[in-house]
């Protein structure tokens, strides 16, 4: 790890939960005012590593040696996940999950324990995605602000807080097919049944996100990749309960020059390409680095756009 160059600077241990969506947020965390220790598990390093050599010639095995230069003091450390390299995380979706939920902790807590031990630079501060069921439990263990950082909006927050209230009302873990809107969550204006996540429907991930959103209620601060202007009403909301802030929007001033890399998988540079196109005639669709979908769906998809004119 760096020297430090300031002893008095707080230092902030970040925990990324292991996918692409995460993982960019949390990289923006860095700051000058602190010392940031940088946690990807494992596997995760080596899709970053083996992606660098793909798109960009040799790779580095620190992410952060351009990023320290521009003055930040970022240290970058790796875990095991309880997972060897080769095992397929994406085919193997609900295993993984059952493993974060139930044995990530334990190599969280070891890591922790060594770097409060042997750290120079005493650890102020977690900073762990909102969707890991253990950071409460393990900042309390080595007395540690837990700083909870959830990468969404407000609004999909506070539909996660509230599922015992999704429970009552029948929209969540009922087999009726509830039509009617969603007009009682705290803070967030009525919304139709099928706005909700649909990840609701999988018990695996509704054990994740549940035993995530009771550990959240324990946490010191929450940080949101949101603006307050933009959801002032479920922000206020939130904050009659917690100390909960708007940090956002989260992202790189230049997205296609980012001194560190994150990419789980070879970047390409469409510029040339979309250059040959009319102004506003590209749409980019994304369903996120998880979505697993077949060529009948990419097919229905492309014709229902085309419908729509």
């Amino acid at each position: 790890m760096a020297e430090t160059t300031d002893q008095n600077l707080p230092h902030a241990l970040v925990i990324p939960s292991p996918y692409q969506g995460h993982i960019n947020p949390a990289l923006k965390l860095a700051s000058k005012g602190f010392i940031i220790t940088f946690v990807n598990t494992q596997f995760i390093h080596s899709q970053i590593t083996k992606a660098q050599v793909t798109s960009s010639g040799p790779n580095n095995d620190d992410i952060f040696s351009k990023a320290r230069e521009s003055g930040l003091d970022i240290r970058y450390l790796t875990i095991s996940d309880g997972f060897p390299l080769e095992f397929d995380r994406n085919m193997n979706f609900l295993p993984f999950l059952e493993g974060l939920i139930n044995d990530f902790s334990s190599h969280v807590d070891e890591l922790i324990g060594k770097l409060v031990k042997d750290c120079v630079d005493p650890i102020n501060c977690l900073v762990a995605d909102t969707f890991f069921v253990w950071p409460s439990i393990i900042a309390k263990k080595y007395e540690i602000v837990h700083v909870s950082f959830f990468t969404e909006p407000a609004l999909v927050f506070a539909l996660y807080y509230h599922l015992d209230l999704l429970a009552e009302n029948g929209h969540f873990g009922s087999e009726e097919n509830r039509k009617d809107p969603v007009d009682y969550i705290p803070g967030v204006k009525s919304i139709e049944a099928s706005g909700l996540p649909f990840v609701f429907q999988n018990s695996v991930v509704h054990q994740l996100i549940y035993k995530a959103f009771q550990d959240v209620r324990k946490a010191d601060i929450i940080i949101a990749n949101t603006i307050q202007e933009l959801e002032l009403e479920t922000i206020t909301s939130i904050q009659e309960k917690h100390n909960f802030y708007a940090i956002g929007p989260i992202v790189s001033a230049n997205f296609t020059d980012l001194t560190i890399p994150s990419s789980l998988w070879s970047e390409f540079d469409c510029t040339q390409w979309l250059d040959t196109k009319p102004h506003g005639s590209v749409l980019y669709v994304s369903f996120g680095s998880v979505a697993r979908v077949n060529k009948e769906d990419i097919l229905e998809l492309a014709h229902g756009l085309m419908l729509s004119g």
